[in-house]
């Protein structure tokens, strides 16, 4: 098997789960029972360089929260996925939309429901808090738990390898 970096030099696209990846397990119930999720500054600034730099982004999430839709779109993400009971079908739609060679995306998850995806993609990821199925199956743990920076961590590396992370876009929003 090659080094991870080796084959983080092929990424094209990203797509990312929403509840363990850029939020923490645990959250907080809003009065009305919507939860309260909190979502980490930093992944939402490499989420957004991501897209400036011409990646394609998704998030496919079994949350339904106008919320998430709001921060991911005002983040330049126009592939989003709400109450997704079926990645695997939603994920498929993404790559065909761009068409994309599987073999080309990374995709960070953390909970069995992520699974399916994990296994079509080149390149499978997770938090440093993901369960142990999905630990086993990934090419890269962050050491970074889920909603405290590991999107950005795996954003920032692959951005890094291609050249894209420090030049005239990365200073400005």
């Amino acid at each position: 098997m090659s080094n991870f970096k080796e084959e983080l030099r092929k990424v094209r696209a990203f797509a990312f789960d929403v509840d363990g990846v850029l939020s923490r397990q645990t959250m907080s119930l809003h009065p009305s029972g919507e939860p309260m999720r909190t979502i980490n500054i930093k992944d939402g600034y490499a989420i957004q360089l991501a897209v400036k730099k011409g990646y394609p982004v998704t998030v496919i999430t079994g949350g339904n929260s106008s919320a998430i839709k709001k921060r991911f779109t005002r983040l330049g993400v126009t592939d989003i996925y709400l109450n997704s009971y079926n990645k695997k079908k939603d994920f498929e739609d993404f790559i065909y939309k761009y068409d994309l060679d599987p073999a080309t995306v990374l995709y960070m998850g953390d909970d069995l429901p992520d699974f399916e995806i994990m296994e079509m993609v080149g390149f499978p990821t997770c938090p440093a808090d993901a369960v142990a199925e999905i630990k086993q199956h990934s090419r890269y743990i962050s050491n970074i738990n889920g909603g405290d920076g590991c999107v950005r961590d795996i954003i920032e590396q692959v951005l890094r390898l291609h050249k894209k992370w420090m030049d005239g876009d990365a200073f400005r929003w």
